[in-house]
Formats: structure tokens, C-alpha cells, sequence
């Protein structure tokens, strides 16, 4: 599992280092050109493929951070900086969409003439560049890290094919208001997209169910197990995008532990197969478990009536 893992490691490295390169020089180009032909279009293109190098950036160190192996003091290891990568990334273009929508209703308040046939022209590159790293990334896209990047370059991808097509209408009609609106256009897509990233990583931070998954059903599939009486306190999170863990207690007959053995092979089995869940915790009883209600410890009764003098 861990060589398997060290191998996409290392194939997500590499592509993230080319994706590097070929943004770096994108965001050089579209940075000149939209100076010279004063579009907006263009310019928001650029500030969007800054922050698309930035999130190239901080998604390589993670996933060279994620790599290394758990330790004494990171049991887990680390794979949540990939997560956390993805949530800043997000947070990035989140603030550079409302910059956007602030420079497009400046430039429909006081419009700018701009140049068409440079846009179209670094517009189509854009395409090809976007569209190429957007290939590679699908196929390293194995964790919600890449698919960050990923979701990042599609929208990239859209974004300037939406820049060409304006280009074309502003050649055509001389209508430099398309400019700003385009603008407006990218910058929905952006906070879209961003706001998606954010509340998978928020949950895989704040340790929720991950998508897809419930807990009933996972109770259920437990309970559907031989030898199994019962199941309760189920905690099931997300360690990182795609490595999920569970823990609960399952209450059994009391019986020598070469036989509970079997149980707990059959559930791991099961937890694997059905919910992608490798990382387990179980705890078997064959008493009454003091939260096997509700799945909380209960407040003692001394404890509970027991209150300051008032003065």
C-alpha cells in the first residue's frame, strides 16, 4: 500500500513540475498581452493563472509532504497537507473572483478599447496550454489535492476559449463592453469552483462523514455480519482525500477470542470491500455498554446534581 501510494506520489510530482513551467510562462504571456491590448479578458486570465501557480506550487510540497511516513508525533502521517493545500487554493481564487467583479463593473462604468485580434490569438494558446495540463492532471487526479489543481485548469480551459469567442464579437461589432462582461463571466466560474473545494476539504478538516458515505448504512452492513449482537459509538472520517477510518464498538456473545477473530476479519473484509474504509478500530464487548445510546458519556449522577454554594 505504501509503495503504491510513494509511486503516485512521484507520477503527481512530475506532472505538477511541468504544469509549473508551462503556467509560469503562460502568466508571463497573458500579463503582456493584456497590457498591450488593454483587455481586461486578458488580464483576469493572467491574475487567474497566478493563482492556479500558486496552487501549483503549494500542491507540490504537499504532495512531497503527504509522502513522508507517519512518525511518533504524526501517527497518521501527513497526508491532510494535500487537503490543506487544496483549502488554500481555494481560498486564493475565491479572493481573486471578487477582484475580478470589481475591475469588470470599473471597465462597464468606464470602457476601455481594446485590442481583439492579440486576444484571440493569446487566447487560443491559452487553450492549448490549459487544455494539454488539464489532460495529464485527469490522470493523476487521484486526490482531492490534483483535483483541485485540475478543477482549476478546466476552469482555465473554459475560461479562455470564453476570451476567444469575445475577441471574435469585439472584431466583429466593436463592442468593448463584451470585455468587462466576459470578465464577470470567468469570475462566476472561478468562485464556483472554489466553493466546491472548500467545503470537501472543510469536511475532511472538520472530520465528516466522507461524501457518499452513512453512517446508517454502514450500521446496517455491520449488523447484516455473523456473530455481531450490536454496533455503536461509529466515528467514520477521512485521513486524507481518498483514506478513510473508522472506529466503533460491536457488542458479540461472550466467546474466546479465536472465535471473535473471525468476526472482526469478516468486518474489516466488509469495510474494505463496500466503503473503501482500511483503517479500523474495533472494540468488542459482551456487557452493556455505558454509550451504547446516542454515543455519549454520560454525565454522572453525583456530578450532575452537585452545584456551587450560592453566596
Amino acid at each position: 500500500m505504501h509503495a503504491h501510494n510513494h509511486s503516485h506520489g512521484e507520477h503527481s510530482a512530475r506532472v505538477l513540475r511541468l504544469s509549473l513551467v508551462a503556467t509560469f510562462l503562460y502568466v508571463v504571456l497573458t500579463v503582456v498581452a493584456g497590457l498591450r491590448a488593454h483587455s481586461l479578458a486578458l488580464l483576469s486570465e493572467a491574475g487567474h493563472n497566478v493563482t492556479d501557480l500558486l496552487a501549483l506550487v503549494l500542491s507540490w510540497v504537499a504532495v512531497f509532504v503527504q509522502m513522508r511516513p507517519p512518525s511518533s508525533t504524526k501517527t497518521f502521517g501527513y497526508h491532510r497537507a494535500g487537503v490543506l493545500a487544496a483549502f488554500l487554493n481555494a481560498l486564493t481564487l475565491v479572493a481573486i473572483a471578487f477582484y475580478i467583479f470589481y475591475e469588470a463593473v470599473e471597465r462597464l462604468y468606464r470602457p476601455v478599447q481594446v485590442h481583439p485580434t492579440l486576444m484571440i490569438w493569446v487566447a487560443a494558446a491559452g487553450v492549448v496550454m490549459n487544455g494539454a495540463i488539464a489532460w495529464f492532471l485527469y490522470k493523476a487526479a487521484h486526490d482531492v489535492n490534483i483535483r483541485s489543481v485540475f478543477i482549476h485548469q478546466i476552469g482555465d480551459t473554459l475560461s479562455t476559449a470564453a476570451v476567444i469567442a469575445g475577441g471574435w464579437i469585439i472584431l466583429w461589432t466593436g463592442r468593448n463592453w463584451v470585455d468587462p462582461v466576459l470578465s464577470l463571466g470567468i469570475g462566476c466560474m472561478i468562485l464556483w469552483s472554489s466553493l466546491g473545494i472548500i467545503r470537501e476539504t472543510l469536511n475532511i478538516l472538520l472530520e465528516g462523514i466522507p461524501h457518499g458515505m452513512s453512517v446508517e448504512h454502514i450500521i446496517d452492513s455491520i449488523n447484516a455480519i455473523d456473530g455481531v449482537n450490536d454496533v455503536h459509538d461509529v466515528h467514520v472520517w477521512s485521513i486524507g482525500s481518498d483514506r478513510h477510518a473508522l472506529s466503533c464498538h460491536i457488542s458479540i456473545e461472550d466467546i474466546p477470542p479465536s472465535e471473535s477473530e473471525a468476526i472482526l476479519r469478516n468486518v474489516n473484509r466488509m469495510l474494505a470491500a463496500s466503503f473503501h474504509i482500511h483503517h479500523t478500530t474495533i472494540q468488542f464487548e459482551n456487557a452493556v455498554c455505558e454509550i451504547a445510546h446516542g454515543c455519549v458519556i454520560p454525565v454522572s449522577h453525583s456530578h450532575q446534581h452537585s452545584h456551587p454554594e450560592r453566596v
